[in-house]
């Protein structure tokens, strides 16, 4: 029995799936298959299905890999930042590890100057001094307050400008120079008393010993009328740098002064300020003039 017509019989081909075992069909030949050989044709096709596995799975895993390398070459190229190694200098750019290194001087900017240091020693407070230098003009403005200038006085005697227990203060300490100021308001006088010595420590030990009782005298006279002389009146010490400083405040009604009399007190601190304030300009422009020299 033929399986076909015009040609010789179909060849069994392991590798085709169409192809036919070569043996002869029905009872007409009583022979066996030959299952040897069908088993070994079944391990072939069974090998040669696992090398076309494995080979695929090859090709798309590198075709995976390229799909990623391709994302991050196109995502880098979009954003520089994201690659560091794409901003690096070229190698023929970068220095020689061998090269010269330069090197720089250090350099710093002075300290600033301190004011204060100027007008703590005599030494350097050099500036013009003098009692219309600390007080310039002819009247005085705090805030909304406006003071009128009166009398100066400007004296070596430390101690004859000074009364009660501040002329002993003043000289056991070495002052050199006492300068008065009186400013009036409203029937209220107040004389500022400033005194000069030779280092910031004599200033503070005449602060330190001076006492309730240790006042400047009075300055009157220039429309001025006599004030605090047999009358209570309010007094203040303080030093900065190398000058201490005192307030004498009362009425020129020649009236004592309690604590009631706010005004009082008001304008005494009212000058007590002014006065720190310009012994403070006083080292501030020479701070300033010393350091554009």
């Amino acid at each position: 029995m033929s399986y076909g017509q015009g040609g010789p019989p179909s060849q069994w081909d392991p590798w085709k799936p169409q192809s036919q075992q070569p043996w002869s069909g029905g009872g007409d030949s009583g022979q066996a298959p030959d299952w040897a050989a069908l088993a070994e044709a079944s391990e072939t096709r069974h090998k040669r299905r696992r090398l076309l596995f494995i080979g695929g799975g090859a090709v798309a895993t590198v075709a995976i890999g390229t799909a990623v390398a391709m994302a991050v070459v196109s995502a880098n190229g979009g954003n520089q930042a994201s690659d560091p190694s794409s901003q690096a200098p070229a190698t023929a750019g970068l220095p020689s590890p061998t090269g010269t290194v330069p090197s720089f001087a250090p350099t710093s900017a002075p300290p600033p100057l301190d004011p204060k240091d100027f007008v703590s020693s005599a030494q350097k407070d050099r500036a013009p001094l003098n009692p219309d230098v600390l007080f310039p003009g002819t009247q005085l403005t705090m805030g909304e307050t406006v003071y009128k200038k009166g009398p100066t006085a400007d004296t070596r005697n430390c101690a004859s400008a000074a009364k009660a227990t501040l002329p002993k203060v003043l000289t056991d300490n070495g002052c050199g120079r006492l300068m008065r100021v009186t400013y009036t308001r409203d029937g209220i006088a107040v004389t500022v008393g400033v005194a000069v010595f030779d280092t910031e420590a004599q200033a503070a030990k005449v602060k330190q010993q001076a006492d309730a009782r240790s006042i400047v005298k009075s300055l009157a006279g220039g429309g001025v009328k006599e004030f605090c002389d047999g009358a209570v009146c309010r007094s203040t010490t303080n030093s900065y740098g190398r000058y201490a400083y005192f307030t004498l405040s009362g009425f020129t009604a020649a009236k004592d002064v309690t604590e009631r009399d706010q005004a009082v007190f008001s304008t005494g601190n009212d000058l007590a300020e002014f006065t720190f304030r310009q012994i403070r300009r006083r080292g501030e422009a020479q701070a300033s003039a010393a350091a554009e020299g």
